[in-house]
């Protein structure tokens, strides 16, 4: 989308309100209606058969494709930059959908130890189960990401901002090691949104997203999203033969010669939604919709509110460290400025020298903190990772992503920040004393 009079590139603040939205057609309607409808009428016959062979783009049933979701996956793609994006039914499942054209059984996939334990958890674990395996390597090792790609890798995956510890991923650096090897990387962009952090300008290759989380900004749907940016050769190699070979069920199509800089979300809708059936549902779309236009003005907030109280903890005796980025002592600040140049999120964790039950009377004295098992909301939200969202994990592979027994993580919200430090304050007196 762009200024018709000048054709200049609409600013973020502009592209998060108008992006993917028009004044519907048939009523005048300023917001995006929710399109409460399973299926959608066909002109004619001819009609029909060209959106069922991929000839036409337009509706046909609401688990491919909608009005509502459609305004939403291209305000996404707007905001990030890419070709183009398809919205699904959570943050796990957008990184399923992400990896299910590239791989197959004997396939794995490079990540970073340093993810949120549910994703350690599904590519440890999960996706065994389809044939496909991943090697987990610290990425601030890049002679070992470079030295874990082998022939059957299909991908590389990281997070822009790691969910728990706020680490900040040198993503140029390892889109250059992708991009050695022919691969796409893939950057979870949840705790970053497009706001403080734009990967396919830093080299990704796909964007995935927990629309939950920021984007929707206020705990209320579940969703997620895949963003391609539309640059990568899926044909340059044999690798990648669900994009560039022939697929049987559209009559030996191929979908990177056929879309080109499309093929990926064509073939996320036609293949990967038809068959997976993860799809978003059209009022949670409406909602991420109305989120996602105050997206620019929450995260300012975040940001310095994240500061404030970063910066009180790490002054506390009590605290043994505070893992943020965006303090001085963060030995990621220098990443900051290239990966993150607006502010490096507002998700990070602390640690108490009094250790594990510590931790756990913390989190049952806050008041103003919500002890909930989510992030990004406008609320300020704290848990005890090691008990909880990793407590899957082994000791070792805890503190390998930054949530140790000794360690609280907090999302701060948009509330006054001298009211979450006062909260913080009364809690850790009853902690610890």
């Amino acid at each position: 989308m762009s200024a018709s009079d000048t054709d200049r590139p609409l600013a973020f603040d502009t592209l998060q309100i108008h992006g993917g939205a028009k004044p519907d057609p048939a009523t005048g309607a300023r917001q995006v209606p929710i399109y409460q409808s399973t299926a959608f009428v066909f002109r004619d016959a001819a009609h029909a058969a060209s959106l069922f062979n991929l000839k036409e783009v337009g509706f046909i049933y609401s688990r491919l494709t909608n009005p509502t979701v459609a305004a939403l996956q291209d305000r996404i793609a707007a905001l990030e930059g890419g070709a183009g994006a398809v919205c699904c039914s959570s943050g796990h499942a957008a990184q399923i959908m992400a990896l299910f054209p590239l791989m197959a059984p004997g396939c794995n996939v490079v990540v970073s130890t340093r993810l949120y334990g549910g994703t350690v958890t599904q590519m440890s674990q999960t996706i065994r189960r389809f044939g496909w395996s991943a090697k987990f390597v610290d990425f601030d090792d890049e002679a070992a990401v470079r030295a874990a790609i082998d022939d059957d890798t299909r991908a590389v995956f990281c997070e822009s901002i790691a969910n728990p510890g706020g680490y900040i991923t040198d993503i140029p650096a390892i889109a250059a090691i992708a991009r050695e090897a022919g691969l796409p990387l893939i950057v979870d962009n949840t705790s970053a949104t497009p706001y403080l952090c734009r990967p396919i300008e830093l080299g990704a290759t796909l964007v995935v997203h927990s629309t939950t989380k920021y984007l929707t900004g206020n705990g209320t749907v579940t969703g997620g999203v895949v963003v391609d940016a539309g640059t990568f050769d899926w044909s340059a190699s044999d690798k990648f033969p669900s994009l560039s070979a022939p697929e049987p069920a559209y009559h030996g199509l191929k979908f990177h010669e056929t879309f080109g800089p499309a093929a990926f979300t064509f073939h996320g809708i036609a293949v990967g939604l038809r068959d997976l059936g993860m799809t978003m549902n059209p009022q949670g779309a409406h909602y991420t919709l109305m989120g996602i236009e105050t997206l620019s003005l929450r995260m300012e907030r975040h940001v310095a509110n994240a500061i404030k109280v970063a910066t009180w903890l790490e002054q506390d005796e009590r605290v043994s460290f505070v893992s943020y980025a965006g303090l001085e002592s963060s030995p990621y600040k220098d990443r900051v400025p290239t990966v993150c140049p607006k502010g490096a999120g507002a998700l990070f964790t602390f640690g108490l020298k009094a250790g594990y039950e510590a931790c756990v009377r913390l989190i049952d004295a806050v008041d103003i903190f919500s002890h909930v098992a989510n992030l990004g909301d406008t609320r300020s939200l704290i848990i005890h990772s090691a008990s909880t969202t990793h407590s899957q994990l082994t000791e070792d592979q805890q503190r390998a992503a930054g949530a140790g027994p000794e360690v609280v993580r907090v999302s701060i919200g948009i509330e006054d920040a001298d009211d979450l430090i006062a909260d913080l304050g009364q809690a850790l007196a009853k902690a610890v004393g």
